[in-house]
């Protein structure tokens, strides 16, 4: 924070980013995968958060984005410890948002579906597996992370400016079906 203030003058934008996937159920979660879940991809967002806040209400005011994910606003299989970090992140978006309109600083979420990035690499190797996994995303493809990016780039920006505690759901049609 103090590098970023020193380099650029003030921050008004922050990007919560975080996330990594334990594949198991509920039963199957071992503690130590779903503290670790929880540790990256809530507290990540929650302690960005915390500390870029003074630096926000400093300027005036500025937009948080987070990134939850669809797994945050409905159900899926064997993702028990990355569902219930994303719906945290959420829902801490939302209470954050309350807690400092006041402060003109917006805060918004974005929920993407299934991404090309790194961590999906392994899973959309395969044309078969790749199908299974999108399931019913009417678009019939992952998404590309430019496509996720321009929804945050919006959210960050002032054409955005009466977006707070709002969420954006970017994922091809898949929370439709």
């Amino acid at each position: 924070m103090e590098q970023t203030i020193a380099t650029f003058g003030c921050v008004d934008i922050l990007i919560n980013n975080a996330g990594i996937l334990v594949l198991s159920t509920v039963q199957d979660t071992l503690d130590e995968d779903f503290d670790r879940v929880l540790d990256i991809n809530v507290k990540g967002v929650f302690y960005g958060t915390k500390y870029m806040l003074p630096a926000m209400q400093a300027a005036g005011g500025g937009s948080i984005v987070n990134i939850s994910s669809i797994y945050g606003l409905i159900g899926a299989p064997a993702s028990a410890a990355y569902q219930a970090s994303k719906g945290a992140v959420r829902l801490l978006t939302k209470s954050t948002a309350v807690d400092y309109a006041p402060f003109k600083i917006r805060v918004n979420s974005v929920h993407p579906s299934i991404i090309r990035t790194n961590m999906t690499k392994d899973m959309l190797v395969d044309e078969a597996i790749t199908q299974q996994i999108i399931g019913t995303t009417l678009l019939g493809r992952p998404a590309e992370p430019m496509e996720v990016s321009y929804a945050v780039l919006f959210l960050a920006s002032d054409e955005a400016s009466y977006m707070t505690g709002s969420e954006v759901v970017v994922d091809g049609g898949y929370t439709t079906m």
